[in-house]
């Protein structure tokens, strides 16, 4: 068992790092103009990676906060994972020539499957699947609309695509601080081979004491990592101390 990676997480909006609540765009809570100070601030602290995400690429379609993207990879030597807004194979290249070490496809991969085993053709090991799960159904476009697929479904898709992990985020949790949904994750993980990335609720340290716990009992499969924001961001969870805990 080599531990839980920890990803913290760097949401953009309008350049800002911003959390927000359930996904709801005007619920941001600014915590830093500076999105590149904040990375190396968790760099720093130990992280072996960052998690960022562009919220109005998620919403538009296309990458809008590339400016900010930039600058955290100038900032920092860890491998960075980059989702929002990416939903063809010329924003993958860019993003990937760009530095990024690991492309997130979330609406994309919904709709367009081929798209995900393409890129994971060219790009071995650099392409992760975004599930974002409204009451278990897949939800896209920045969370704006929820469709009737099973968020196990799409993650069943791409068993044999070679797909580096799933980050599956319950979004009634995101920026809530109400616990991770620990059972909704850990009954995906049983049944995909897929690495699988928590996300969305991380309250404190027992949430992530419970999650290496489960990956624990079944020999460290089930759950790669975990990616932590608001909790951080607020200090209810002291970043060493989650290192310590997590081994990663």
């Amino acid at each position: 068992m080599t531990g839980l990676t920890l990803y913290p997480a760097i949401d953009l909006k309008d350049g800002a790092c911003v959390r927000l609540r359930r996904g709801e765009m005007h619920e941001a809570t600014v915590y830093s103009d500076d999105p590149a100070a904040q990375a190396r601030i968790w760099a720093a602290a130990g992280c072996r990676w960052l998690h960022v995400v562009d919220l109005n690429g998620a919403f538009a379609g296309r990458s809008v906060n590339a400016q900010a993207v930039r600058a955290i990879l100038a900032a920092v030597a860890i491998p960075v994972q980059l989702g929002g807004g990416i939903r063809d194979r010329a924003a993958i290249e860019v993003w990937l020539e760009a530095g990024i070490r690991r492309v997130i496809l979330g609406s994309a991969a919904a709709r367009d499957p081929e798209l995900v085993r393409a890129a994971c053709r060219a790009h071995p090991g650099c392409i992760a699947v975004g599930i974002d799960a409204r009451e278990g159904y897949v939800a896209t476009d920045g969370w704006a609309e929820t469709s009737t697929m099973r968020a196990l479904d799409l993650a069943l898709r791409f068993e044999d695509a070679g797909v580096a992990a799933i980050i599956y985020t319950d979004i009634g949790r995101d920026g809530m601080l109400s616990g991770v949904n620990l059972e909704q994750t850990l009954d995906l993980a049983f049944q995909i081979s897929t690495p699988v990335i928590a996300s969305g609720g991380v309250a404190g340290l027992a949430d992530l004491a419970a999650l290496k716990q489960a990956a624990e009992g079944n020999g460290g499969r089930l759950i790669e990592g975990v990616i932590v924001g608001r909790a951080l961001y607020d200090g209810r969870i002291d970043l060493a101390a989650a290192l310590r805990l997590l081994g990663g």
